[in-house]
């Protein structure tokens, strides 16, 4: 698994969020002076990632053997596209309250504190990773304990784009 300081960690995290994790079930204090946002709200208005994937090879990806030289060259120029995703620059510096997933990067037994948030369960372990617009990178102050990281769990805390 990369490190967080890795270049390809850092590429996918073009989203990083600071904060301290408070409690069991990730509840920030001053909850309400943090703007809640939808994994939509990450996405600059007029970008569409689906119009990236059709750019790339569009309803001829159909045809593709999944082992053929140009179905690799295919998914290498969307993993490329994905990494470049642009983020809402409007964002930086806003507290923030967001729901996720956790990716745990640094853990030990049953606390963490680092991870990748992302908008659904087994992103960037079981499946391509979403876009780098769609991954928040969370540090924390201080570990913390966790019994399940396959729960779905609300994150605080100032973004930086």
């Amino acid at each position: 698994m990369p490190t967080p300081r890795s270049r390809d960690t850092r590429a996918l995290a073009a989203v990083a969020l600071f904060a301290t994790l408070v409690s069991s079930g990730l509840t920030w204090a001053a909850q309400d002076e943090a703007r809640e946002l939808g994994w939509e709200d990450l996405i600059p208005s007029g970008w569409d990632p689906r119009a990236e994937l059709e750019a790339l090879g569009g309803d001829a990806l159909q045809d593709l053997s999944d082992d053929s030289e140009q179905a690799g060259d295919l998914l290498e120029a969307y993993r490329e596209a994905a990494r470049s995703a642009p983020v809402v620059s409007e964002l930086d510096g806003q507290r923030i309250r967001i729901p996720g997933y956790m990716v745990p990067l640094e853990f030990d037994h049953m606390t963490i504190s680092e991870f990748l948030l992302v908008p659904y369960f087994g992103a960037c372990i079981h499946v391509p990773p979403p876009p780098a617009n769609q991954i928040v990178y969370v540090k924390t102050d201080a570990s913390y304990p966790t019994t399940n990281v396959f729960k779905p769990v609300w994150v605080t805390g100032v973004i930086s784009t």
